[in-house]
């Protein structure tokens, strides 16, 4: 890590950043500046907290699994945003912020008297994140959304299962929250260099349906074209074949990805069939795709003949790509995890040590650090309240008596 006189250099080093929201779109916003420098002040309920501290595998000491690694780097504060004073010390902490996150349905926090219209008053360099279901415009904006909707909504959940099944989950429900939170810590970086040239703050609006939406290729581009609408296709992949999983002969499976001519060239002759490729029946894209199910055959008919190891070891030999279809124990056993350090083992505030995937992107001079795992609820009260907004230990006390921390 960088280093000036012994200090650690961060690119986000200085920004300060107010999440106020909950579950996981908007939490891994906040994190991913949190990982690179920024002052992360989680703001939850009183008492209650947020609901991700309750989902998922829970440890011994009652905290989430999830909570401890998606909410890593942050303070945590208590405060009820739905009174008047506690309104009133968000106001108070945004007027020093840089960053506000929040992903209430649309017009929750207005009902508050916390919309945009307000916060950019109490400070006009405010950027402020705002991830929703559906976006803050449009007929379905008031409506509550979830990863899974996000999926299904966005596109992704038709394409994945098998065709003559019903759609399945795309791997993981929570797919839209991430990629929304990524699309989030982007637009907070444009809105940092936008604020340098114009001087004003603005608002990072994202519905959790459009970064699926996003990434879906030519999907939208084909339909409009051709009117062509892709169904499902299993582990097949559009345009390309062999582009799919295969089964190996110690009940493993490798993904190969054949993305053009020469490659499938290169596959053919390690498959002993060199008159396959090239100019022969199956040297290009169009005579493949014409006989899409044979070509597959015939590739898992191969592979099947072979471990994965074997089938690994031919591929590189032959620089065809090709890899593993890893179960989590897998992941835990590879080599090329552990020399990129991809699973960070932490301490809790228990002593408790967890595995959680490292961060990402790595950067060569100012790199990102883990420097703690999710707090606990409240646990930086003090230092927010009296430190940084300067409230007296009475006045902390009656606040936390009356509820609003």
């Amino acid at each position: 890590m960088m280093q000036i006189q012994g200090v650690d250099i961060q690119p986000l080093d200085g920004l300060k950043v107010i999440d106020v929201s909950s579950f996981l779109a908007g939490p891994f916003c906040s994190t991913q500046l949190a990982e690179f420098g920024a002052d992360v002040v989680k703001l939850e309920m009183p008492k209650v907290g947020d609901a991700l501290r309750r989902f998922g595998s829970i440890t011994p000491h009652g905290d989430s699994l999830p909570w401890l690694s998606e909410t890593r780097n942050k303070k945590s504060a208590t405060l009820d945003l739905r009174t008047p004073e506690g309104a009133e010390l968000l106001k108070a902490l945004i007027r020093d912020a840089d960053v506000l996150v929040e992903n209430f349905q649309p017009g929750t926090l207005e009902k508050w008297g916390l919309g945009w219209d307000v916060l950019k008053e109490v400070n006009p360099r405010l950027i402020m994140v705002r991830i929703s279901g559906y976006g803050q415009t449009g007929p379905y904006s008031p409506r509550p959304g979830f990863g899974r909707i996000g999926n299904a909504f966005g596109g992704l959940s038709y394409l994945a299962g098998y065709p003559d099944r019903p759609p399945v989950t795309p791997g993981s429900a929570t797919i839209p929250d991430y990629l929304a939170g990524l699309y989030g810590a982007l637009g907070v970086l444009l809105c940092i260099q936008a604020l340098a040239k114009t001087g004003r703050g603005q608002v990072v609006d994202i519905g959790l349906y459009e970064p699926i939406f996003r990434i879906l290729d030519e999907l939208a581009p084909s339909y409009h074209m051709k009117g062509y609408v892709r169904e499902r296709m299993g582990p097949g992949t559009v345009n390309v074949v062999p582009h799919s999983h295969y089964p190996t002969k110690d009940k493993k499976w490798v993904a190969i990805a054949c993305t053009n001519d020469k490659i499938f060239e290169r596959l053919a002759l390690a498959m002993g069939v060199p008159e396959w490729g090239g100019s022969g029946k199956w040297g290009t894209i169009t005579q493949r795709e014409a006989e899409r199910s044979q070509v597959d055959e015939y590739v898992g008919v191969w592979t099947a003949q072979r471990t994965r190891e074997e089938v690994l070891s031919t591929c590189e030999s032959f620089q065809i790509p090709c890899g593993s279809v890893y179960a989590i124990d897998e992941i835990f056993e590879d080599p090329q995890y552990a020399a990129r350090e991809n699973i960070k083992y932490m301490k809790d505030s228990h002593g408790d040590t967890h595995a959680i995937p490292n961060l990402v992107p790595r950067l060569s001079d100012t790199p990102g650090k883990i420097r703690s795992l999710g707090p606990s609820l409240g646990q930086h009260n003090d230092e927010i309240f009296s430190s940084r907004l300067g409230l007296s230990k009475e006045r902390i006390a009656e606040l936390k008596a009356k509820g609003v921390i």
